[in-house]
C-alpha cells in the first residue's frame, strides 16, 4: 500500500506538469481564436464601420439620431447609457440590426463600488490590504454587470503627492509601490480570472499619466516631470495594472513636459505598447483630445484627431474629431489604414475578452446580490481597516461605564457626504451613518445627545454653536464629526487652503472649553491641516470618505470592537506652505538638522544654519506616510539579514521580530525600506519596496519575513539605463516610514 502510494506521489508532478500544458494550450488556443475573429472581422469592416468603433458617445439627445448611429455602425461604445432598458435596446440594434452585428460596450464610472459604495480610494489604499480591496472591487464588478455594464474608468493610479489636488481622493496616494499594489489588486477584483465571466467587468487604468503632478494642484494644470521621475515614480503603478491584465487604460487631460497626454507618443506608444506590449486599448479622457487645441498643441480638430490617433488613443470619449476627420486623414495619407486598424482591433479584441459578442446581453439575473448583506459586511471590514488614528490620550476605545455621549459636527449625520466623491450610482439612503449606527450600539445603555453645530462643513455661521456646548455639557464624553463633505474633493474642486473649512475650527474650541474629553472623527477627501486644534481634543481619528457602512464601522473602532489599524498612503502636512511634502524625497546637498525640528506653524525661530528647510514650521509632516496607531502597542526587535553582501541577481532574506505588547488584540502592518547610499544620480533618502499584515493577540510575537531580490533595487541610471547599482544600502524595518530599527547591506 506504502508503495503504490509513493508511485503515486512520484506520477503526481508529472500529471500536473501535463494538466498544466493543456491547460496553457487551451489558453492560447483561446488567444489564438480571439486573434482569428478579430482578423476576419477587421477585413470585412468598410472604413467607417472601423472608425465608429472608435467613438463613444452618451445616451443623451436625440435618441433617434442615435439609434440610426448604432444601426449603421457609427458608435462602438456609450457612457452614462441610460437605464437598463436603454442598454437593452441598444444593444439590440447594435447585434440584430447594424451590419455587422458588432456588439456595445458600456462603460460607467464604478469608481469605489456601484451601489455598495466603498470609501474612496484614498481610504482604501489606507488599509494597505490589497486582497481586501481586490475583494471590494469584484464586488463592484458583480454589482455593475447585474445593471448591464461592461467596463469601469478605474482604478485612478495617478501619484499624488499635492493635497490641494481634488482628484487625490480617486488616488492610492504618494508612493509607487503602494499605489502600483493596489491598482493592480483592483484591476483583478474587477476583472476576474477571466473577463467572460458574467460577473466581472473592464478595468480601465487612468490617467495615463502624469496627472497627479499637476502644477500647484490645479485640476488639468500642466505637468512637468523629467523622464527618469516619470519612469522611478509616475508610471509604476500603469506598469503594475498592465501586468495585472488591465484591459484599458484612459489618456489624461494633462500637458506632460509640454506635449497632452492624449497625443502623446513616447508614453502611448514607445512606453505603452512598444515596451510594456500592452494590446488592450486607450480611451481618451473625456473631450481631452479636442482640449490639445485649448492647450496649443493642435489647430483644429482635424490635427487633434491626427495628433491622438497617431499617438494611440483607441476611443475618443464624447467628442467628435474621429467620427468627423479620421476618414479625411486616412484621404490625405497622414495616417494609413492599416494603423486605424491596428487601434480598432485593440478595441474588438476587448469586446471577444468580454464575450460580448457570444453573449451582448451578459446580465447577472439568476442570483443578484446587491447591496446583499455579505456586500455590506465588505464595505463595513474595508472601512474599519482604512481608518487612521492619528492621536490618542488615552480616550478610546471609550469606556463601558460612559451613560450620555453627545454627539456633534456637521458630519454626523451625513449620509451624502460620507459617500465622497464620484458615486455616481450611490444612494445615501442605503448608508448607514455614525449617529445612526451610535445610536443602535447604545440602545438603553447609553443615551446619546446630537447636536450638528454647522449646518454643513463650510457654515460661516456659529448660530449653532451654543447647542452643541450646552449638548456636550450634558454628556460624559463628546464625539465630534468634523472634516469636508464630499462636495469639496474630487475632479475640479481644489483647493489652495487645506484646514478645516467653515468655522469647524471654532466649534471644536468651543465645545473643548467644556473640559469634556472629545474624540474628533475628520473625514475627507484629502489630507487636512488641523495642527490648531489637536491639543483641545482626546483623540483623532481619520475616516476618509468611508461609504455606506462608515458609520458601523466607526463605532466598532470607537467601543474597541476592531483596534484600529489603517496606515497613511500620503504624508499629511503641518501646514500648505510645506506642499509638495512626501516621504521619498531628496536629500539635498543642506539637509535639516534634528535640531531644527518643533517649530509651530507661523513662528519664525532664529536661524540656525543656511540648510533647506522653513523658517517658521517644522520641516517634518505633521503625520508621515505609513502612520498609524492602534490601541495596542508593537515592538520591533531582532532584525536579521541573510546576509550582508550580495551579489547582482542575488536575494536577501529579511527578518524581524514584532511583539504585541498591549493589552488589546491588533493588526500591524510591518513595512519595509531601503535607501541606495550612492548612485549615478541622487536617490531618495527612503523608499518602500515591502510590506505585510500581520495580527497579533497580547502578549503574542511573530517573526516576519521578506525576500528583497536587488532588482527591486532598480531604477533609472545616467544613462537611463533600468539597472541596480553596485553600493551601500541601509534597510529600515517597521511601522512607519519613520521606522527606526535599521542594519545596512552592500550590493557588490
Amino acid at each position: 500500500m506504502f508503495s503504490r502510494n509513493n508511485n503515486i506521489l512520484k506520477v503526481l508532478p508529472i500529471i500536473t506538469v501535463v494538466l498544466l500544458n493543456v491547460l496553457n494550450a487551451q489558453e492560447l488556443h483561446k488567444k489564438a481564436a480571439i486573434e482569428d475573429r478579430v482578423n476576419d472581422l477587421i477585413v470585412r469592416m468598410t472604413l467607417s464601420e472601423k472608425i465608429g468603433q472608435m467613438q463613444q458617445s452618451q445616451m443623451r439627445g436625440n435618441k433617434d439620431n442615435l439609434r440610426n448611429a448604432v444601426r449603421n455602425g457609427l458608435i462602438g461604445s456609450f457612457l452614462n447609457a441610460g437605464d437598463l432598458e436603454d442598454k437593452l435596446e441598444f444593444q439590440k440594434i447594435a447585434v440584430e440590426e447594424s451590419r455587422l452585428g458588432i456588439p456595445l460596450i458600456y462603460g460607467r464610472d464604478v469608481i469605489h463600488g456601484y451601489k455598495t459604495v466603498f470609501p474612496i480610494p484614498l481610504g482604501q489604499a489606507a488599509t494597505w490590504h490589497p486582497e481586501l480591496v481586490e475583494t471590494a472591487a469584484s464586488v463592484a464588478a458583480a454589482e455593475a454587470s447585474e445593471a448591464g455594464i461592461h467596463w469601469t474608468f478605474a482604478p485612478m493610479v495617478d501619484i499624488s503627492r499635492d493635497p490641494r489636488w481634488g482628484r487625490i481622493a480617486e488616488s492610492c496616494g504618494e508612493d509607487p509601490l503602494l499605489a502600483s499594489k493596489m491598482g493592480a489588486a483592483m484591476v483583478r477584483g474587477f476583472q476576474g480570472k477571466s473577463l467572460a465571466d458574467q460577473n466581472t467587468i473592464a478595468a480601465c487604468a487612468k490617467h495615463y499619466a502624469g496627472y497627479g503632478a499637476a502644477e500647484s494642484g490645479k485640476d488639468y494644470n500642466t505637468t512637468w516631470i523629467p523622464e527618469r521621475l516619470l519612469r522611478d515614480v509616475y508610471l509604476v503603478p500603469f506598469k503594475g495594472c498592465v501586468d495585472a491584465g488591465t484591459a484599458t487604460l484612459m489618456s489624461a487631460f494633462n500637458d506632460l513636459n509640454g506635449i497632452p497626454a492624449s497625443g502623446n507618443e513616447f508614453t502611448l506608444k514607445t512606453v505603452l505598447r512598444d515596451e510594456w506590449n500592452f494590446n488592450g486599448y486607450v480611451v481618451s479622457d473625456w473631450a481631452s483630445i479636442t482640449e490639445m487645441i485649448a492647450h496649443g498643441f493642435a489647430a483644429d480638430e482635424y490635427e487633434a484627431a491626427f495628433k491622438a490617433a497617431k499617438s494611440g488613443v483607441n476611443m475618443e470619449m464624447v467628442t467628435r474629431s474621429y467620427a468627423n476627420n479620421l476618414e479625411k486623414l486616412v484621404e490625405d495619407r497622414k495616417i494609413s489604414e492599416e494603423w486605424i486598424d491596428e487601434l480598432v482591433k485593440g478595441i474588438l479584441r476587448i469586446k471577444f475578452k468580454l464575450g460580448l459578442f457570444d453573449n451582448p446581453f451578459r446580465l447577472v439575473t439568476d442570483n443578484p446580490e446587491t447591496l446583499s448583506d455579505k456586500f455590506r459586511e465588505t464595505a463595513k471590514k474595508i472601512s474599519v481597516e482604512s481608518l487612521v488614528l492619528l492621536q490618542n490620550n488615552n480616550m478610546l476605545p471609550l469606556a463601558d461605564n460612559i451613560k450620555t455621549l453627545a454627539v456633534i459636527g456637521p458630519l454626523a449625520d451625513d449620509a451624502e457626504s460620507q459617500l465622497g466623491t464620484w458615486v455616481p450610482d450611490g444612494n445615501p439612503e442605503d448608508a448607514v451613518t455614525p449617529l445612526a449606527a451610535l445610536r443602535e450600539y447604545a440602545g438603553n445603555k447609553i443615551n446619546v445627545l446630537y447636536s450638528r453645530g454647522m449646518e454643513t462643513t463650510r457654515t460661516k455661521s456659529k448660530d449653532g454653536f451654543d447647542d452643541a456646548v450646552e449638548t456636550a455639557e450634558r454628556a460624559d464624553a463628546v464625539i465630534m464629526f468634523c472634516g469636508e463633505d464630499a462636495l469639496l474633493s474630487g475632479e475640479s474642486h481644489s483647493r489652495a487652503y487645506i484646514n478645516l473649512p467653515g468655522v469647524q475650527t471654532d466649534l471644536i474650541k468651543a465645545v473643548a472649553r467644556t473640559g469634556k474629553p472629545i474624540a474628533l472623527i475628520i473625514m475627507a477627501g484629502r489630507p487636512l491641516t488641523f495642527g490648531e486644534i489637536k491639543d483641545d481634543v482626546n483623540s483623532i481619528l481619520f475616516a476618509w470618505h468611508p461609504g455606506i457602512m462608515g458609520g458601523p464601522a466607526v463605532v466598532d473602532v470607537l467601543f474597541g470592537k476592531a483596534s484600529p489599524s489603517g496606515k497613511l498612503p500620503v504624508s499629511f502636512p503641518r501646514t500648505v506652505g510645506q506642499v509638495p511634502i512626501y516621504y521619498s524625497h531628496k536629500n539635498t546637498g543642506r539637509p535639516p538638522s534634528e535640531d531644527q525640528l518643533g517649530i509651530e506653524p507661523g513662528t519664525p525661530e532664529d536661524p540656525k544654519g543656511f540648510v533647506s528647510y522653513f523658517l517658521d514650521v517644522d520641516y517634518t509632516p505633521a503625520y508621515p506616510f505609513g502612520y498609524g496607531l492602534s490601541y495596542t502597542d508593537f515592538e520591533y526587535s531582532d532584525l536579521k539579514l541573510s546576509k550582508h553582501e550580495i551579489k547582482m541577481g542575488d536575494s536577501l532574506e529579511i527578518s524581524v521580530t514584532v511583539s504585541n505588547t498591549g493589552s488589546y488584540a491588533g493588526e500591524e502592518v510591518v513595512q519595509l525600506y531601503v535607501r541606495d547610499l550612492v548612485g549615478s544620480v541622487t536617490r531618495p533618502v527612503k523608499e518602500l519596496k515591502s510590506f505585510k499584515r500581520i495580527n497579533l493577540l497580547p502578549g503574542e510575537s511573530k517573526e516576519v519575513k521578506f525576500v528583497l531580490n536587488t532588482d527591486d533595487l532598480k531604477f533609472w541610471d545616467i544613462n537611463m539605463n533600468y539597472t541596480a547599482e553596485p553600493g551601500d544600502f541601509k534597510l529600515w524595518v517597521g511601522g512607519s516610514s519613520d521606522a527606526e530599527l535599521e542594519t545596512m547591506f552592500e550590493l557588490e
